[in-house]
């Protein structure tokens, strides 16, 4: 598949298969400045990439940017390009059309890149309609965002930092009971019953060992326990308690 250069000007139209390319004269975006109206609106989905251009004053290469428009319909597409600022900006090609099964690159190109531009948001708007519908066809439109930046590094480092305190958030509910739910059901396996088992019956073994300083011919010394030790031993046991009733 071949693609155009941008630098050649002109709009390329590319046939998913196989390769087919059509040159026209670049077209000023100011003469669709105040369209006679807007395309007959429907309901016609709009497959137009990428979603936001974003242009870089310190990046010369960044000032010329592609939008694609695919055509996955039987039927001819014809668009149009609209822009809120049509003086800043260049569109080869703003009137135009699809084949069925093909797709366009069109080039947009920055003309004016001074500071007192920068953050501000302008959008082109891609109208298209069924060729020979005369609004009577399958229409539809699709918003693209632009804007101008001053440098790429501080764009990266404004998108990487947060702008404020991060706020803590809750957990939906639905995921909250997805956790309780698994949580008891876990707890209803038979390997997780034979531990609280095996551990309860540890614990009353171990609350059943003489405390130290008791005097006792059939436990060892080194057997006996603390006051805190069997503490600990009976508050897991009626934690245990708990996980069974349950």
């Amino acid at each position: 598949m071949r693609r155009r250069n941008p630098e050649g000007g002109g709009v390329k139209e590319r046939e998913w298969g196989g390769a087919r390319r059509t040159d026209s004269a670049s077209t000023s975006l100011s003469a669709f400045r105040n369209p006679a109206g807007p395309a007959p609106e429907g309901k016609l989905p709009v497959f137009l990439f990428p979603h936001e251009l974003i242009f870089f004053a310190d990046d010369q290469s960044s000032h010329k940017q592609v939008l694609t428009l695919y055509n996955p319909y039987s039927f001819i597409l014809k668009f149009k390009i609209l822009c809120t600022a049509p003086a800043r900006f260049t569109v080869l090609d703003a009137v135009g059309h699809v084949k069925p099964s093909s797709c366009i690159d069109i080039v947009i190109r920055h003309r004016d890149v001074s500071p007192r531009h920068y953050g501000q948001k302008e959008r082109f708007r891609m109208e298209v309609w069924e060729e020979g519908g005369a609004g009577r066809g399958a229409a539809g439109s699709k918003e693209v965002c632009a804007v101008l930046q001053p440098a790429r590094a501080e764009a990266s480092t404004a998108r990487a930092e947060p702008t404020g305190p991060a706020q803590p958030r809750e957990l939906p509910d639905s995921l909250v009971s997805a956790h309780i739910l698994a949580v008891q059901g876990r707890s209803q396996t038979p390997g997780f019953s034979v531990l609280c088992v095996l551990v309860g019956v540890a614990c009353v073994a171990f609350l059943m060992f003489p405390l130290h300083g008791d005097t006792s011919t059939l436990v060892p010394p080194h057997f006996h326990v603390t006051v805190m030790q069997k503490l600990v031993c009976a508050y897991i046991l009626g934690l245990l308690t708990m996980v069974f009733l349950r």
